[in-house]
């Protein structure tokens, strides 16, 4: 008798674990529950939803970059200080939840291999103000002035004005337009020698006045630039390995000014002067420091989505939701029955988990992304299923409800485990080679095959083994059952 009596101890104390675990596990998605709705609802939440422009309305422009003489190795990195910039340049101008992705066409994305910048500007739907709003960001380049094929256009140049200017030689202009130099039209040589220093190795720049420096007026406007470690290092040796000659400071290619190197210049500061009025260099002096752009980039698409539209397709997105959620959670209750309620308990949490990643990530939500969640909504259900089954086949077998609980989910997770690595990998190989509306759908599915999975294996697991139900009897094994059937 005091056996027994030990057992049933044990059994009450094993119960009374299982059911603190089970509303330990209520407590914290209850606190989690809050958490996304404080961030939903409140005018100042720390951790709103960002929605994407389908959703939120705004503007698309999309930038093609020049990285023709970049190597290979170094475009990815190139990239990212583009993408730096952009979003300082943007930012600046105050415009809120931007986003800036750099997105590469390839072969398996169906485009030709080409570095593209895609920015997005939630609220803003005037396409022309949203690029001045950006505003002209300078292409800052170092170029050394090649004198020999200097001085070879400016004779041809003066030969041309001279034969322009004669009434008689008729025949001599279309000579003079040909003239060569070793062998290469002079019109076709390129006088300037680039150098690789260029923004991207720009650190800061700011306004001066020059006051008495040599070469400068005095109290001329003059924009004085510092450049980063690697920028700083490069300019030293371009100015300690030619000096005597001239290096030509351009900007979006018009040259601003071609000061003489007297000497090596060390600790990464530069000048450049071009007759600005105070205004246009600290114009310059700004949009050198929220805009110096290491490369060239080119507008070549733009679009925009009127913010009607896009609540539209919010509210498209939210009702599938609600109306997958029901419908599914009808379906559970009703054949699996008692299984089937909790799992519609855990995939309720599920969802709240799923939220709240989606706010402390934050993830950009877009229609496509609401499609990858309501997708991995039904893989959550699928895991459920897998293990009433389960459950099932161990209570027939004569088994008790808890020890078929927990069989079930063992020999259910073998299933479960492959079926979401699959999932993971075709939403990796999505996410690695997809344009940026793909990867909103591959990143969203992946985060909810995880999710679910752990919600699946331990949330459900754990509610159901607190429930204190006894399958001999004629309610449990209704309760436990599935069909309509008794």
């Amino acid at each position: 008798m005091a056996d027994k009596k030990e057992v049933m101890q044990h059994k009450e104390g094993d119960g009374l674990i299982r059911v603190f675990r089970a509303f330990a596990v209520l407590a914290l998605v209850a606190g989690v529950a809050f958490f996304v709705y404080s961030n939903t609802f409140s005018s100042d939440a720390g951790h709103p939803f960002k929605l994407g422009l389908d959703l939120a309305g705004g503007s698309q422009l999309v930038y093609q970059a020049d990285v023709t003489d970049v190597n290979a190795s170094d475009v990815p990195a190139l990239m990212n200080v583009l993408r730096e910039v952009i979003e300082r340049r943007i930012n600046v101008f105050g415009v809120s939840e931007p986003n800036v992705q750099v997105e590469r066409g390839s072969v398996v994305s169906g485009g030709e291999p080409a570095e593209r910048l895609v920015v997005e500007l939630p609220g803003v739907t005037d396409v022309e103000n949203a690029i001045s709003e950006i505003g002209r960001t300078p292409l800052l380049e170092f170029k050394l002035v090649d004198q020999e094929v200097m001085a070879a256009q400016e004779s041809a140049a003066a030969l041309q004005a001279n034969a322009s200017s004669s009434a008689t030689a008729t025949s001599g202009k279309a000579v003079i337009s040909n003239v060569k130099v070793g062998g290469e039209l002079v019109s076709d040589m390129e006088p300037y020698i680039d150098t690789g220093l260029t923004g991207r190795y720009l650190k800061s720049a700011a306004l001066e006045f020059s006051g008495n420096q040599r070469g400068s007026l005095a109290n001329e406007p003059i924009v004085s630039i510092v450049f980063n470690d690697e920028g700083a290092e490069l300019f030293a040796k371009i100015t300690r390995e030619n000096t005597g000659e001239n290096l030509a400071i351009f900007l979006d290619g018009e040259l601003i000014s071609a000061p003489r190197i007297n000497e090596a210049i060390t600790g990464g500061k530069a000048v450049i002067s071009g007759g600005f009025d105070p205004e246009e260099a600290r114009d310059l002096a700004q949009n050198l420091n929220f805009g110096a752009l290491p490369v060239a980039i080119e507008l070549v698409n733009t679009q925009t989505i009127g913010a009607a539209l896009g609540g539209s397709a919010l509210h498209a997105g939210i009702m599938a939701g609600v109306i997958g959620f029901l419908i599914l959670s009808v379906f559970m209750v009703l054949w699996y029955r008692l299984p089937g309620v909790i799992a519609v308990v855990a995939l309720a949490i599920y969802i709240v988990l799923m939220l709240a990643l989606f706010q402390l990530i934050p993830v950009v939500m877009t229609a496509a992304g609401i499609a990858g969640f309501i997708l991995s909504v039904g893989l959550a259900v699928d895991a459920n299923v897998l293990i009433a089954e389960r459950m099932k086949e161990e209570l027939r077998a004569g088994k008790g409800t808890h020890e078929a609980i927990a069989d079930g989910f063992s020999r259910a997770w073998l299933a479960i485990r492959d079926s979401n690595i699959a999932h993971i990998i075709a939403a990796s190989v999505l996410f690695w080679f997809g344009t940026s509306l793909i990867k909103g759908f591959a990143l969203v599915f992946g985060l909810g095959v995880v999710v679910s999975m752990l919600s699946a294996i331990t949330i459900s697991r754990t509610l159901l083994i607190a429930l204190p139900i006894n399958a001999t009897t004629k309610v449990g094994r209704f309760l436990m059952g599935s069909g309509f059937s008794r």
